[in-house]
């Protein structure tokens, strides 16, 4: 059974957006939804608790105060809350979770950017490509920001598949992005294009992401380990977006 716990009460939200950050090929969603957090300074506001998350408690440099390693966090003046995660979410606890996940979006008739990242080995100078999809009636908000329909057949497979197969399944809005990303390596530069070109004209919410680039090296080193967990771990924990060809 999966539970979201809000330990904030004094946060009110009004149809918020929820940016998901589940740890994926190149991290790209990750590492968005930290940098979000980061930056917005958003306050820890719900815990997640789902029978196929490891029992583990996360702690940060410089702070005595533990927390589970899937959280939500809150800013009420953008309405904008980040799913953000230390660890890959189970093959299967993925469908609990989804729905669990689903339950609490429904309820405060909110709308979720999900973000998977396409592997593809880019040039240095090549800037990568985005794509979206969508679930409900979210479409329409995909064409108003010019971003590109997928190019090919596809499928998006582990958690974040699950969260946008539960949303199709139940009618709800959903925003799907797809950003090319390193195959192997934590991809500082796909989250970029993720925030700047997706999450921003999404949620209606400025971001610099500045930092994010001046930090890439230092980004990267310190997800590099995720990463290899990532690569390690099966495909369906490890949410990524992949051609559909290699099945025809």
């Amino acid at each position: 059974m999966a539970n979201v716990t809000v330990v904030a009460e004094d946060v009110e939200l009004d149809r918020p957006t929820l940016v998901e950050g589940l740890p994926g090929v190149g991290l790209v969603g990750k590492i968005a939804t930290d940098h979000l957090v980061d930056t917005f300074d958003m306050t820890y506001y719900a815990s997640i608790d789902c029978d196929g998350l490891p029992r583990l408690a996360v702690y940060e440099e410089s702070s005595r105060e533990l927390r589970p390693p899937v959280r939500l966090y809150a800013d009420a003046e953008r309405d904008l809350v980040a799913l953000q995660s230390d660890v890959p979410v189970s093959a299967s606890a993925a469908s609990d979770f989804a729905g669990c996940i689903s339950d609490w979006l429904d309820d405060r008739d909110a709308t979720a950017i999900y973000m998977s990242g396409l592997p593809n080995q880019k040039e240095a100078d090549e800037i990568p490509s985005l794509y979206g999809v969508a679930t409900g009636d979210a479409g329409g908000r995909l064409d108003e920001q010019d971003i590109d329909a997928p190019n090919e057949r596809g499928a998006v497979s582990g958690p974040t598949g699950a969260l946008l197969h539960e949303a199709g399944a139940r009618g709800l809005d959903s925003l799907g992005l797809v950003v090319e990303s390193d195959p192997q390596f934590p991809d500082p530069e796909a989250a970029r294009i993720l925030i700047e070109r997706g999450i921003a004209p999404l949620a209606d919410v400025e971001v610099d992401t500045d930092d994010l680039v001046d930090r890439a090296e230092d980004i990267t080193e310190q997800k590099e380990q995720l990463a290899q967990q990532m690569q390690e771990a099966e495909t369906d924990e490890s949410s990524q977006a992949q051609p559909l060809r290699m099945f025809q």
